[in-house]
């Protein structure tokens, strides 16, 4: 049997939705894909709690969905300030490196996240134009506190973009009432899809920007040529990734039936029951407890464990998780725990890992770690 994906992306695929994957192929502008393309984009204004915000969905990764973000609301001489936790805000920074753009950072340690006076402090002796903030980083665990920085954005003249990649749909937030400006974000994380699809949700605030450029230094990324076929799933500007949208319809069907507020309250369970374990096991956690999110753990080991080998012998029990980035590679492991993980996935992969940390000689009481962990899905 393959592994099970425990890593910070992409998530467990639920045969209902590779189901969908596999149903033959459409044309990308017939009535029955644009049924599914309609669904989608209405479902992701529920996820970000928007009423007026412009959904856009084309084949592509997270990183191009940051890139469209950043382009279509960036001018040549605007200034961009960036919150980076961590690998991930730092990717931001090179994108808007790439193309010129001027732009500042204000780093925090990993495990932690830029604090909300530091960036109160950034804006108010510095004009920007637009800010950049990963809500949760894939590399550090840290969640950002977006309520935190909305009260100091707020009635501000800038753009606000979110990288919700590892977030969006795991973890609360509310574009309208926050005053985002774009979220970006991707199918394989928080919903539980099959990687493949680049996600994008622009205020209006946002839109009226991009109308006011005369042009933006990309084809394919310029949202303006995406929106007819936004509002007109059956028109052509580019060929959708049709089977991908299938699945991610399905992949939205399947939380729209759970709720999303119901869905918010599960992940955040997931995430104590898993910890509650791993603690039981001798296990840390990296990330600073106040920014630990709920949609992955960067997990420290005991003394002793050697990080390669243990992820190659838990991957042979079954389970995938990935290994550190930057600072952190060969110092702990990333698991994530989102998407349609179900409890007693969640039980077996506790228990799968203190197996695989007693044979590598942890002393480890694996059935009462397991109990742990299950008594936070009974409270």
């Amino acid at each position: 049997m393959d592994p099970l994906l425990l890593i910070p992306g992409p998530s467990p695929v639920v045969p209902r939705i590779l189901e969908a994957l596999a149903k033959p192929t459409l044309s990308h502008t017939s009535a029955g894909l644009a049924t599914d393309v309609r669904e989608t984009l209405d479902f992701l204004k529920a996820c970000v709690f928007t009423a007026s915000g412009e959904p856009f969905v084309f084949a592509g990764a997270g990183t191009l969905a940051m890139e469209v973000a950043l382009l279509n609301v960036a001018r040549k001489n605007d200034r961009i300030l960036i919150l980076s936790q961590g690998y991930f805000g730092d990717r931001m920074a090179a994108i808007a490196e790439a193309f010129g753009l001027g732009f500042d950072v204000i780093r925090s340690s990993w495990g932690s996240a830029v604090r909300d006076e530091e960036l109160r402090k950034a804006v108010d002796s510095i004009r920007y134009d637009v800010v950049a903030v990963t809500h949760v980083d894939t590399g550090t665990g840290a969640a950002a506190p977006l309520r935190a920085y909305a009260e100091v954005l707020k009635g501000r003249d800038l753009m606000w973009i979110v990288d919700g990649v590892c977030a969006t749909g795991g973890v609360e937030e509310r574009m309208d009432d926050w005053g985002i400006d774009v979220i970006l974000t991707a199918a394989q994380k928080c919903f539980g899809a099959p990687p493949g699809l680049a996600i994008d949700i622009f205020s209006p605030r946002a839109m009226a920007k991009r109308r006011s450029l005369p042009s933006v230094p990309a084809y394919y990324s310029d949202i303006l040529r995406w929106l007819p076929v936004m509002h007109d799933p059956q028109k052509y500007f580019s060929t959708h990734a049709v089977n991908e949208i299938r699945a991610f319809a399905e992949a939205a069907r399947i939380m729209a039936a759970e709720g999303i507020a119901a869905r918010f309250l599960r992940q955040n369970r997931l995430a104590r029951a898993i910890r509650t374990g791993l603690a039981a096991l001798g296990f840390g956690l990296f990330t600073e407890s106040e920014f630990l999110a709920p949609t992955l753990s960067v997990i420290r080991y005991p003394e002793g464990i050697d990080d390669a080998s243990f992820r190659a012998n838990y991957l042979t029990a079954g389970y995938a998780v990935a290994g550190g980035l930057g600072e952190t590679a060969g110092r702990v492991f990333r698991m994530g725990h989102m998407g349609n993980l179900t409890d007693g996935q969640a039980l077996g992969a506790v228990e799968a890992l203190g197996e695989t940390a007693r044979a590598m000689g942890c002393k480890a009481d694996v059935p009462a770690a397991v109990e742990a962990a299950a008594a936070v899905f009974h409270e």
